[in-house]
C-alpha cells in the first residue's frame, strides 16, 4: 500500500518498534527528528521502508543476531538509537539493560569516550558508533580496551552513506556515493522523502537536503573519495571563516585529536577585526601546550586556534553529540587560557 499523507511520529509512541509497525502496515509514512550537532531539530518524513531495506545489510555488517544483546544508553528521540531499536528487533536480539551484559552497543563518539574513560564495556563487545567524525586516536583507544570498532557515516535525512570496519569508510550496500565539486551526494532507496514542516513539499524545504535531477541528494556535507573510501571533511555550514580564509572545523580537530588526552572541540567565536577566530575547548588542561605545539607542526596559520579554552566537559545535545551552538555561547562568556606565544 502507497503511503498516505498521515504520518506517525514514533518519539512519540512508547514502544517505537510498535509505531513502526504500525506504520508499515498501515502504509504511512514515519516522522522523525534530525538529530544534529545544535539543539534546533527539524523533523523528517520518511517511508518505514526506507528503514526496512536497510536491516539486512546492517544484520551482516554489525554482527547483531538473535544471539546478540545490544545497549542502546542514548535517548530514543535520536534516529540513529531509534533505527538501533527497531533493527534489534528485526534482528531477533535482547536488548542488554547494562553495558556490562552488552555484545553490542551503539554509541556517538562522545559517549564512546566516555564509556572507554569508565570502562563500561566487556573486552570483545562490538561498539557501533555514529552521529559524528571519530577521531582516530579515539578509536584507537577503544581497540586497547578490546573493543571491535565500527563507524558509519549517514544523516537523519540519508540513512546509512558509508560503513567503516576498520578499512575505511566504504559506501553501504545499496548506497552510490558522488562527490560533486566537494560536496558528497548520495543515490540509495534509504532516503527520507522530505522535511515535515512548514515548506517541506519538496525535499529540500527548510532546510539542508536538496534533490538533483538524477535522484542523488546531499545534506552539503563536504568530502572527498579515494580508492573507494569515504573522507567527510564536515557540513560546509561547520565552518569558521577567519581573515577571508575559510577553515573546516573537522579538519583541525582531526589533525589535533590525534595528540588530545581528552575531549576537544572547534569552534569559531565572532572577531571586530577578522569577522571570526577559531578557538579550540579541551577537557584535559595539559592539552593546551601540547596541542598549541601540534597545531604549529601540522595545521596552517590560519587553521590554528587563536585562542583555547578548558572546559569541564563538552555540552551535549539531546541526541549525545556535542552541540557546537551552546559551546561557542558558552565561551562567548569565558576566558581564554593565557599562553605563551
Amino acid at each position: 500500500m502507497p503511503p498516505s499523507a498521515e504520518s506517525i511520529d514514533l518519539t512519540a509512541w512508547a514502544d517505537p518498534v510498535e509505531g513502526f509497525r504500525h506504520a508499515r502496515d498501515e502504509g504511512r509514512l514515519i516522522s522523525l527528528p534530525t538529530s544534529g550537532t545544535t539543539s534546533r531539530p527539524r523533523r523528517i518524513l520518511r517511508t518505514p521502508e526506507s528503514w526496512a531495506l536497510s536491516f539486512e545489510a546492517v544484520t551482516d555488517l554489525s554482527g547483531i543476531d538473535g544471539d546478540s544483546h545490544v545497549w542502546i544508553p542514548g535517548p530514543l528521540t535520536a534516529t540513529m538509537n531509534l533505527f538501533a531499536r527497531i533493527h534489534a528487533e528485526h534482528a531477533a536480539a535482547a536488548l542488554a539493560t547494562a553495558p556490562g551484559a552488552a555484545t553490542h552497543a551503539h554509541l556517538t563518539p562522545l559517549s564512546l569516550r566516555r564509556t572507554v574513560d569508565d570502562d563500561l564495556l566487556r573486552p570483545g563487545t562490538t561498539v557501533i558508533v555514529a552521529g559524528d567524525a571519530l577521531p582516530t586516536a579515539l578509536r584507537d583507544r577503544a581497540a586497547a580496551a578490546g573493543l571491535v570498532v565500527h563507524h558509519y557515516y549517514g544523516a537523519s535525512e540519508l540513512s546509512f552513506v558509508a560503513w567503516d570496519r576498520g578499512d575505511g569508510l566504504r559506501a553501504f550496500p545499496g548506497v552510490e556515493v558522488a562527490i560533486i565539486d566537494g560536496v558528497i551526494w548520495v543515490r540509495s532507496p534509504y532516503v527520507c522523502a522530505r522535511y515535515d514542516e512548514p515548506g517541506g513539499q519538496g525535499p529540500d524545504g527548510d532546510g539542508p537536503l536538496q534533490r538533483d535531477a538524477q535522484g542523488f541528494m546531499t545534506v552539503g556535507d563536504l568530502g572527498r573519495m579515494s580508492d573507494g573510501v569515504l573522507t567527510v571533511a564536515g557540513r560546509g555550514t561547520d565552518a569558521v571563516t577567519t581573515a577571508g580564509v575559510t577553515v573546516l572545523v573537522a579538519d583541525v580537530e582531526a589533525a589535533l585529536s590525534a595528540e588530545a588526552r581528552g575531549e576537544i572541540c572547534v569552534v569559531g567565536l565572532p572577531d571586530e577585526r577578522l569577522g571570526a577566530v577559531v578557538v579550540a575547548a579541551v577537557t584535559d588542561p595539559t592539552d593546551v601546550e601540547r596541542l598549541r605545539g601540534a597545531a604549529r607542526q601540522v595545521l596552517a596559520p590560519a587553521q590554528r586556534p587563536a585562542q583555547w579554552f578548558v572546559v569541564d566537559s563538552l555540552p551535549p545535545t539531546a541526541a549525545g553529540k556535542v552541540d557546537r551552538s551552546a559551546l561557542a555561547a558558552m565561551l562567548r562568556a569565558a576566558d581564554p587560557v593565557r599562553v605563551a606565544r
